[in-house]
């Protein structure tokens, strides 16, 4: 009676302690990585989010109908209204953030709030208010991004490429998201790529 009480107060022994640690170990290693993953997966969200809000800026941009300001005289004509792209912002900021976040200075004359009514982002009618972590890029008739992250750039002008470019841990190695896009020569239609191009996401 004795022994077999004494056989159920049987305590772990030193390997089943050993397991258990160890199983509790890569289960905590996992969940690290995959918090990690899930956090630079949110941030980088907002790499994806601005860069449509750019292309769509652009695509409306050139669906505008720009007019030269002119005097004309009664009895004749105008010049004839014309499509046209942005031409290119100043990325912002201007260096890309490691791993903060930049918040924009869009005063007049300052970050979004460049340009004029064909140049850059005041042209784009785009702004961002909110603390970023990628820089914003807009470029027109431009291949320079594509050709540095590796995507297959415009073939022919005019076009644009637009792009956000981010170092979310902050160890000099950068992620891109680049959409770009061209005018179709014979319809003037404005054609973008099928999706963005990403260029190692949770740098």
């Amino acid at each position: 009676m004795h022994a077999s009480m004494k056989s159920n107060r049987r305590g772990f022994t030193l390997v089943e302690l050993m397991i258990v640690v160890a199983i509790i170990g890569i289960l905590a290693t996992l969940a690290i990585f995959g918090v990690n993953r899930y956090l630079k997966s949110a941030k980088s969200s907002e790499a994806r989010n601005g860069l449509g809000r750019i292309v769509r800026a652009a695509e409306e941009s050139y669906a505008r109908e720009t007019v030269i300001s002119e005097l004309v005289n009664l009895g004749t004509e105008s010049a004839t209204a014309y499509h046209q792209l942005c031409d290119s912002a100043q990325p912002v900021p201007a260096t890309v953030s490691t791993g903060r976040k930049y918040v924009p200075n869009n005063a007049n004359g300052s970050d979004f709030s460049t340009g004029n009514a064909t140049i850059g982002w005041k042209c784009l009618q785009f702004e961002i208010h909110d603390p970023i972590y990628y820089q914003y890029n807009y470029l027109r008739d431009s291949t320079t991004m594509c050709a540095t992250y590796g995507c297959t750039g415009a073939s022919q002008t005019p076009n644009f490429e637009a792009a956000t470019i981010g170092d979310l841990d902050g160890d000099g190695n950068y992620s891109a998201f680049i959409l770009n896009g061209e005018v179709d020569g014979v319809g003037n239609q404005l054609n973008r790529a099928t999706q963005i191009h990403v260029y190692d996401e949770f740098e």
